[in-house]
């Protein structure tokens, strides 16, 4: 059978960003990180977690994971958690949005302090709230860094580390059962990599090349056994991961919702998911921030601003001198905040006086590229420190639903829920 043993075609772009970057702080090192205003922050300094996705509010970029402990899973409540302005979301090696993964999908999650506490879009927990024990739970299922830089579902995680999952054996009856599997460095390792227990079933997704591969295909194949184990020999894989229900009094044993067999067949899943992405961005538009303001007479105004990163090159590449744009102005959830009707409603327009990319290595969350963009109508949202949405002119222009933008622009809490919805802890 095929395996992985190449590198991805995409991995080396990731992010713009070292594949091994760091995460020192997974295991709650190091002191709570609050983001400044303005600063793209470090990923070394945010904490490291993950957990199954089991709410999502994809309008406001917010939602609720049950977060892996040392205690009884199922019992876990879930935890909400609020994507940073420039937060990256990540889902089949590719960009991707809240709506694009499935309840149930267990991510990586690299998150801070809320930036500014008054302005959370979730419940603000005591500092120290990593450390809270919560009896059958045990402790740190309830971080108070729930402000969120990466967020990542496993094949993603394991392109940007240089992983696979090598499996060593699988235990199957009436088409499920489990297999015993190693997440290891794709270069090979030590050795000393922990063995993990999954599920899996009828259900799991096999991937082989360009075909979609059932449990009873493999049997049928002679590469797994009717019933019994057998062993697979270190076979390198990609793994999708969700959490079920398990019997027999194991309370944190995770399920296997794909098996990606090789490198075809993980590059078709991560280029679909990017069209998705790509399509979503054209008619939401780029999220970017202000770096600078020059104010002329009479409305006019050149602004800089810092498109956030993440996206797919092809994205970054319609922004070209001497184009034109539209800006609008957006809350932190990326939601609209000027128009009634749309974004364009209100959207100063003008056109692109330069694209630079600046020096040096950017941090997550910025794609590096600064924009000047000269307006003769400016509106009152876009300032130094704001959020705006950038619409090149050969994106087209759409009407977003009515959840995604704010009616009245002076009202923070026009939400869809309020985070009232949330419990207090």
């Amino acid at each position: 059978m095929t395996q992985l043993k190449s590198t991805c075609w995409f991995a080396a772009l990731y992010f713009g960003v070292s594949l091994l970057a760091s995460t020192a702080n997974a295991e709650g090192e190091g002191e709570p990180f609050r983001p400044e205003s303005g600063k793209f922050p470090p990923l070394e300094k945010a904490l490291s977690y993950r957990g199954e996705l089991v709410y999502v509010d994809h309008a406001n970029r917010r939602g609720s994971l049950r977060v892996q402990g040392a205690g009884q899973y199922f019992r876990n409540a879930p935890h909400p958690f609020a994507m940073l302005p420039y937060g990256i979301i990540r889902y089949h090696g590719a960009p991707a949005d809240l709506r694009d993964i499935p309840l149930g999908t267990v991510l990586h999650v690299r998150a801070f302090l809320p930036p500014d506490p008054k302005l959370s879009a979730v419940p603000v927990l005591p500092v120290d709230n990593r450390k809270k024990n919560s009896g059958y739970s045990g402790a740190g299922i309830y971080p108070a860094e729930n402000h969120v830089l990466l967020l990542e579902d496993e094949p993603s995680h394991c392109f940007r580390e240089g992983l696979v999952w090598t499996l060593k054996e699988v235990d199957l009856q009436n088409n499920s059962g489990m297999i015993v599997a190693s997440r290891e460095p794709k270069e090979g390792g030590d050795g000393k990599a922990s063995e993990e227990t999954m599920t899996f079933d009828a259900a799991t997704r096999i991937w082989r090349g360009r075909e979609r591969l059932e449990v009873e295909d493999l049997i049928a194949e002679d590469i797994w056994p009717a019933s019994g184990k057998k062993s697979l020999d270190g076979q390198a894989v990609l793994l999708g991961i969700t959490w079920k229900p398990t019997p027999g009094g194991v309370f944190t044993r995770f399920h296997i919702s794909d098996i990606w067999l090789d490198d075809t067949a993980m590059q078709r899943a991560a280029r679909n998911q990017t069209e998705t992405h790509k399509a979503f961005i054209r008619s939401r538009w780029m999220p970017a921030w202000i770096d600078a303001v020059e104010y002329g007479k009479f409305g006019h105004a050149t602004v800089t601003a810092t498109l956030f990163g993440g996206m797919d090159e092809s994205l970054y590449a319609d922004f070209k001198k001497g184009t034109s744009a539209m800006m609008n102005a957006v809350e932190n959830t990326l939601k609209h905040t000027h128009g009634a009707y749309g974004p364009a409603h209100m959207a100063s327009r003008g056109s692109i006086l330069d694209v630079t990319q600046t020096d040096g290595e950017s941090h997550l969350g910025s794609s590096g590229i600064q924009i000047r963009f000269e307006t003769d109508l400016i509106i009152e949202g876009i300032r130094p420190g704001r959020v705006v949405r950038v619409r090149p002119g050969n994106w087209p222009q759409v009407q977003v639903p009515r959840e995604e933008y704010l009616n009245d622009a002076s009202s923070l809490e026009e939400r869809f829920p309020t985070p009232a919805l949330f419990p207090k802890y």
